[in-house]
């Protein structure tokens, strides 16, 4: 189901869609951060943002990243895909509506190399995500997840 556009909403999305060429691909990494913000990216201080993170172009304003953040590169962050609840044999994929939900990256998280975050996602305050990642589930502060689907392994307590 295609959503019909103005021009004035084809003009930002080509905005939005050089803005976030530049941001995948310049050097170094505050300058990507300063893009991002620009395409309406929430992002706070001290984040780092690697080469050639896609960050969602249908909504970059539903994604936050909280302070000293990392999303290392190759990251995918998705704010909409396709609502499967009323899909069935015969049906058409193409026909569904979009799921659009945040993405919420808390205070010194870091998502590894080449991970995917999928739309509604809360991922915790120091929590690791791990490399090649599918996070389709919130991780909790201070965890460790891995996998295809993300999985916690690690928790970690407040003494050191």
């Amino acid at each position: 189901m295609k959503k019909k556009k103005n021009v004035d909403q084809i003009i930002r999305g080509l905005v939005n869609r050089f803005l976030h060429f530049f941001a995948r691909h310049c050097y170094p990494s505050n300058v990507r951060v300063v893009l991002h913000r620009m395409r309406g990216v929430k992002i706070g201080k001290n984040v780092l943002i690697g080469l050639d993170v896609l960050i969602d172009d249908d909504g970059p304003e539903r994604v936050t990243i909280e302070d000293d953040a990392v999303v290392t590169a190759c990251c995918i962050l998705l704010t909409h895909q396709r609502d499967l609840t009323k899909y069935h044999r015969g049906g058409s994929i193409d026909a569904l509506p979009f799921r659009e939900e945040p993405i919420l990256i808390k205070r010194g998280a870091r998502i590894g190399v080449g991970s995917i975050i999928l739309p509604g996602v809360t991922v915790g305050i120091g929590a690791v995500v791990g490399a090649g990642s599918v996070v389709t589930k919130d991780v909790p502060d201070y965890c460790v997840a891995v996998g295809v689907p993300a999985k916690v392994i690690k928790s970690f307590d407040d003494r050191f």
